[in-house]
């Protein structure tokens, strides 16, 4: 009776408590793929697809928890299910869009028009970042700026928008175009401007919020606080903080744990065919950068001969343009085995020691050597916000002969998008590079 089995789903014996632990499912599932976020499904293309991704993981952890509880409950039912509560949901949160879309239009109260004050490089982000926000009522109407070149410019990504004027003009323009917002993006250096501005707005029925200029100094997210009135910028507020970091933490340690239980004999190998091949120890302890510029002891196996370090200094070398280059795909330095477990990956193995120790996670940014870290540029360090990792986006994105002290942006992207998601999508495009032999 295949097809009445189909149909089971309707029974009224399926279990009550079934349908709480679907709703655990699914609002953990949404809640770590961040589906909660307005940040993160502004689109209604990343909505969709976050929403179909939270829905795979939820599925995962049911039938988990399905088959642990109530192992009597059919295939069809679950399989039905899944695809019900799936299709509900893009349903409901289509329809909210379509709500919201049509109390907007028939609503002008919704809509603000905004003025942003200064139209340098922090005006201009503002600005854009309004525009991007347009869906939550914002209406950018224009920039105001002293410079006198800057009158009519319309920057990169601001169609139609333009600066409208001076600085002083600033009580006009708010009358003549209703501005109900001001965002004030002045450069530091202009602090009696700024006393200015905001004093020529006190008898107007405004909002007015300031965008200090001290971001640039942040290392990627800062955060704003009051202490006693005193307003407070926090210029290393961590990326990843409360239950994320949490959740990243228990995946890094149940997945890490599993899998030096699973491959113990495989590192064991390694560690007498590195003895047999060369003189020296199979682990190579080495001094590297981690979270917040922390420096730990990175594990490998060795794949050079004893004492190469010795030698980095004679080896470097500098491309035309001055930048450093400090590997060789030719270095004499290396075993021969040491070539092969390079080209695998497999020297990074014990790795996973460091991420129980709590040292590193399994994705991140790769943690960078401190005498490499002390090139740095100040904006190449915000890479170290996050956990290093023993893979990350640049790995998995690199270019042929990239190095990786040069490509410091690919981290960025990961520092500036980090979800757990992206997490697990990282881990699987490495499973994926390594059978293809990267």
């Amino acid at each position: 009776m295949p097809f009445g089995g189909a149909f089971t789903f309707l029974d009224t014996r399926f279990p009550l408590r079934l349908y709480f632990i679907a709703v655990f499912c699914w609002s953990m599932s949404l809640f770590l793929l961040e589906c909660y976020n307005p940040q993160k499904v502004l689109r209604v293309t990343d909505e969709i697809l976050r929403v179909l991704s939270a829905s795979f993981l939820a599925s995962l952890l049911f039938a988990g928890l399905v088959f642990f509880t109530y192992r009597d409950i059919s295939r069809y039912q679950f399989i039905y299910f899944s695809l019900a509560a799936t299709g509900l949901l893009l349903f409901y949160r289509l329809l909210l869009r379509i709500l919201y879309k049509v109390h907007a239009r028939g609503n002008r109260l919704d809509k603000r028009s905004v003025l942003v004050v200064g139209a340098g490089e922090l005006g201009v982000r503002v600005a854009n970042i309004l525009i991007k926000q347009s869906r939550w009522g914002y209406e950018l109407v224009g920039l105001l700026d002293d410079d006198p070149l800057k009158m009519g410019w319309q920057p990169d990504g601001l169609e139609g928008k333009k600066v409208l004027g001076e600085v002083d003009q600033l009580k006009e323009m708010v009358t003549e175009h209703r501005i109900t917002d001001v965002f004030i993006a002045l450069p530091t250096r202009a602090d009696k401007k700024l006393k200015n501005v905001v004093a020529s707005l006190q008898a107007q029925a405004i909002r007015i919020m300031i965008v200090p200029d001290y971001f640039s100094l942040a290392l990627v997210h800062a955060r704003t606080d009051v202490m006693e009135g005193l307003p407070v910028i926090h210029l290393r507020a961590p990326v990843i903080d409360g239950a994320n970091r949490i959740i990243k933490r228990l995946f890094d340690i149940t997945v890490s744990a599993i899998l030096i239980l699973m491959i113990w004999p495989v590192l064991l190998v390694i560690a007498i065919l590195i003895r047999l091949d060369s003189p020296g120890l199979s682990i190579f302890k080495q001094h590297r950068v981690g979270e917040n510029g922390e420096i730990f002891l990175m594990y490998k196996f060795r794949t050079m001969v004893e004492g190469a370090e010795d030698d980095q200094e004679e080896l470097n070398e500098y491309d035309m343009n001055g930048n450093l280059i400090h590997k060789h795909p030719d270095d004499p330095r290396i075993t021969r085995l040491g070539r092969f477990l390079r080209r695998t990956s497999l020297d990074e193995l014990p790795q996973l020691f460091n991420v129980i120790k709590g040292d590193m996670s399994l994705v991140g940014p790769r943690p960078e050597m401190p005498w490499l870290v002390d090139k740095y540029e100040t904006w190449q360090r915000k890479r170290f916000a996050v956990p290093q990792g023993i893979t990350g986006w640049w790995q998995v994105n690199k270019r042929e002969g990239g190095v990786m002290h040069l490509d410091t942006k690919e981290d960025l992207y990961y520092v500036y998008n980090y979800s757990f998601w992206l997490d697990i999508k990282i881990l699987l495009m490495t499973f994926k590079a390594l059978f293809r032999g990267y």
